[in-house]
C-alpha cells in the first residue's frame, strides 16, 4: 500500500479514521481509493467533501440515502483532517496567500523536496515539489505537488516535468542528463545544489540575483541582463556621437 499512497496522505487518512468511530485506516484507504483511484495523494484528499465521505462510507447503499452511523460533526472533522487542517505531525509547510499579479517581476520556482521546507530531493525520486513565487521584494509558497501520481506514468521524467511546467526554475540535489533534457523541453531551467539546504535560503539568494539578473537568469525572465544593458547604452552613445 505504501507505493500507492503518499506519507502525508496516509497520515491524514489515519487521523480521519479515528474520527469515524474507530474505522480502520486500511478500510478507509480502500474506500477512498474506490472513489479517488490510486495512488492516493494529499491533493486528491483535499477535494473530498462531507457528502463524498458519507457516500463512501455508505458504499453500495449510498443511493438509498443510508445512514452511515457517524454523526455529522464526526464527518466534518474527518473531512477537515483529510484536507490537512489541524493535522498533528504533518511535515508539509503551510501555503502562503497568493493571487496572480501579487509579486510583480517574479518567477515561479520548484524545489525538489522530501521533508518539510527543505531542498533535499533528487528530480527523479523526490516525494514532492514545493512551488514558490519569487520576486526581489518577497517570496511565497503557493503550491505543494506530490509526485506519486506522476510516477505511475509510462515516462516518469516527462510526467514530473509536466507537473512543474508552469515554473521557470527547478532546484534539485541531482538530475540525470536525459531527465534534464525533458525538463528543459518543458520550459524549465534545472539548477543543481548537491548539498541541499532549507528552501528559503536558496530562494533568498535568488531574490538578490533577481535585482540584477545575470544573462542566464535574464533570459529565463525575458528581460535584458543588467551586465548587457551597460554595453547597450555605451554602444548607443557611440552611435549617436
Amino acid at each position: 500500500m505504501s507505493a500507492s499512497i503518499t506519507r502525508e496522505a496516509a497520515l491524514r487518512v489515519a487521523l480521519a479514521a479515528r474520527e469515524l468511530d474507530g474505522l480502520g485506516s486500511g478500510v478507509l484507504v480502500q474506500a477512498l481509493a474506490g472513489r479517488l483511484e490510486l495512488p492516493l495523494t494529499e491533493t486528491k484528499l483535499s477535494r473530498i467533501t462531507v457528502e463524498d465521505l458519507r457516500d463512501i462510507l455508505a458504499g453500495d447503499r449510498a443511493e438509498q440515502g443510508c445512514h452511515v452511523g457517524v454523526s455529522a460533526e464526526a464527518l466534518k472533522a474527518a473531512v477537515r483532517l483529510l484536507w490537512g487542517q489541524g493535522v498533528s505531525g504533518s511535515e508539509l509547510p503551510p501555503l502562503d496567500a497568493y493571487a496572480d499579479g501579487d509579486l510583480p517581476g517574479s518567477v515561479r520556482v520548484a524545489i525538489a523536496s522530501n521533508s518539510a521546507e527543505e531542498l533535499d530531493g533528487h528530480f527523479g525520486s523526490c516525494e514532492r515539489f514545493l512551488i514558490y513565487q519569487v520576486s526581489p521584494a518577497g517570496l511565497r509558497l503557493v503550491s505543494i505537488r506530490p509526485t506519486l501520481e506522476a510516477d505511475a506514468a509510462e515516462d516518469r521524467n516527462v510526467a514530473r516535468s509536466e507537473l512543474i511546467n508552469d515554473c521557470q526554475l527547478v532546484y534539485v540535489q541531482s538530475i540525470g542528463g536525459p531527465a534534464a533534457a525533458k525538463v528543459v523541453r518543458a520550459g524549465v531551467h534545472p539548477v543543481k545544489l548537491p548539498k541541499g539546504e532549507p528552501a528559503r535560503e536558496t530562494l533568498a539568494r535568488l531574490q538578490e540575483s533577481l535585482k540584477a539578473p545575470p544573462p542566464w537568469l535574464a533570459r529565463i525572465m525575458g528581460v535584458e541582463a543588467t551586465s548587457l544593458a551597460g554595453f547597450r547604452e555605451l554602444a548607443e552613445s557611440i552611435e549617436s556621437d
